[in-house]
């Protein structure tokens, strides 16, 4: 424990801190893992809008790094256009199997 009234404050900011980032951080995570279980591309392109806002909001706070936050975009960006083709090739592949 810390004896003196400027390491007692430092902390109480710590704590508050770590509390603050933990949290933001698990709102990342919930929104990043339901773009990646996205059952449709619709969905996929819905929740990416919102993990988008979510990855930029603690971005914005400092919670991660501004680079970091434009690989993570980046990424689920990918993924969801691979879902995207994904769901065409299927299409085409079934429509051109019924005549």
């Amino acid at each position: 424990m810390p004896h003196h009234a400027s390491a007692k404050k430092r902390l109480r900011q710590a704590e508050k801190r770590r509390a603050y980032n933990r949290r933001n951080k698990r709102l990342l995570k919930e929104a990043i893992k339901a773009v990646l279980q996205a059952r449709t591309v619709e969905e996929a392109e819905r929740l990416l809008q919102q993990a988008y806002k979510v990855i930029d909001r603690v971005a914005a706070h400092g919670v991660i790094h501004e680079n970091a936050a434009a690989n993570r975009k980046s990424r689920l960006a990918r993924f969801v256009n691979t879902l995207r083709q994904q769901a065409a090739a299927q299409s085409g592949a079934v429509s051109s199997a019924h005549p």
